[in-house]
């Protein structure tokens, strides 16, 4: 087996607690509340305490992943508190025992060898349980107010690719020689590395054709944002024809999704309804943050689309209905090639619990039946 393959597939086959059907990950609340600011239902908190205990419970609820966004300062609102992402990670990764720890990283934020080193420091202390997730900013004022330049949508993401090769080598423990147009290093090794495995996982974000680029050459996932079956399943089928670094295993595909679940359809839409009417009170907010939104960014694009809640997509994806219709419509983009769902929840926590009691069982009995099918035919 090519040294690359290993433990990519080891990692497949071990981080789901779901058997054969699809992994179920959280967005950690970094900056509180993912669909409206002025619910009632959930006042407004990005604390760690909060996190944490956020955090434990969605790991003994059965969930598989936490996305911890990164963020220096709060994108909506500049005076709103702000969780750190990456000393947030640290800590999870040692109160944790099983869930699986992704943070997000903005490349303009950390030299590679500063951020590999931190990365290998809580891959180690997670024993085996950290992945990065690569973004490449989309809120100007975070990068500019700091005195670093914010470079043209395109040009980030050369910036972005230099960078993560760089990443990907000394995660490895290579030793890594590199001579680009913003990096250079001369015999750098880092350690100890793949204590666990080959390297964390690499997620990486973004929808425009660079990003795609990118997540071909040197991602493991690749996080969608939440919209409709058949626009995921077009971006699915367009990575697929793309060619993948030789020995690497085949790319795996992440949705972002925001979950209104009810005993019924129309339960569900009552509540999406009073969730958008919430996040209607957010407008002037979003309109006074438009100008530091880069507008190449797709998924602001994509959000222009239809009224929806949440962010990354939100409930673009359609994960409102009851829990048997939720459950059919995740099952359906798991046929499409959606291995990990990333969802979103308000008020988080209690839905969180509400997805856990009756959305979960039913996708996992879907999966089951779906597993012994298969074995039948084989058999057959």
């Amino acid at each position: 087996m090519p040294p690359h393959d290993q433990p990519f597939l080891i990692a497949m086959t071990s981080a789901s607690s779901n058997g054969p059907g699809p992994r179920f990950g959280i967005w950690a609340l970094v900056h509180g509340s993912r669909a409206a600011l002025q619910d009632p239902d959930e006042p407004y908190d990005a604390s760690w305490r909060r996190n944490r205990a956020l955090v434990l419970e969605a790991e003994r609820l059965g969930f598989d992943s936490v996305l911890v966004a990164q963020h220096t300062v709060n994108p909506h609102d500049g005076e709103s508190a702000q969780l750190e992402a990456w000393t947030a990670a640290a800590a999870l990764a040692a109160l944790t025992s099983r869930i699986e720890i992704i943070a997000a990283i903005k490349p303009y934020l950390y030299h590679p060898a500063v951020l590999a080193k931190m990365a290998l420091g809580i891959e180690e202390i997670s024993g085996g349980r950290f992945a990065i997730n690569l973004v490449n900013a989309w809120n100007r004022p975070e990068l500019e107010r700091a005195g670093i330049p914010f470079a043209e949508h395109d040009a980030r993401y050369a910036y972005g690719r230099e960078w993560i090769e760089v990443v990907e080598s000394l995660l490895r423990g290579e030793r890594t020689r590199f001579a680009g147009e913003h990096f250079k290093l001369d015999d750098y090794r880092l350690s100890p590395a793949g204590l666990h495995r080959a390297r964390p996982r690499i997620y990486v974000g973004g929808e425009s054709e660079p990003a795609r680029a990118l997540v071909a050459d040197r991602g493991d996932t690749w996080f969608i944002n939440g919209q409709p079956l058949a626009d995921v399943q077009a971006l699915i089928a367009d990575l697929r024809r793309r060619e993948r670094p030789a020995g690497w295993a085949p790319l795996q595909f992440g949705l972002s999704a925001f979950v209104v679940a009810r005993e019924t359809d129309e339960e569900a839409r009552a509540e999406h309804a009073r969730l958008l009417a919430l996040a209607a009170l957010d407008a002037p907010l979003r309109a006074a943050n438009k100008p530091n939104i880069d507008p190449k960014a797709v998924m602001f694009q994509t959000a222009q689309k239809s009224p929806r809640v949440g962010s990354n997509g939100g409930t673009a994806a359609e994960l409102v209905g009851s829990y048997d219709s939720v459950a059919r419509r995740i099952e359906a983009f798991h046929a499409a090639g959606i291995e990990l769902f990333m969802l979103q929840f308000q008020p988080f926590e209690a839905e969180m619990r509400r997805f856990a009691d009756h959305v979960l069982p039913r996708v996992a009995g879907a999966a089951a039946r779906s597993l012994e099918a298969r074995a039948d035919a084989a058999l057959a």
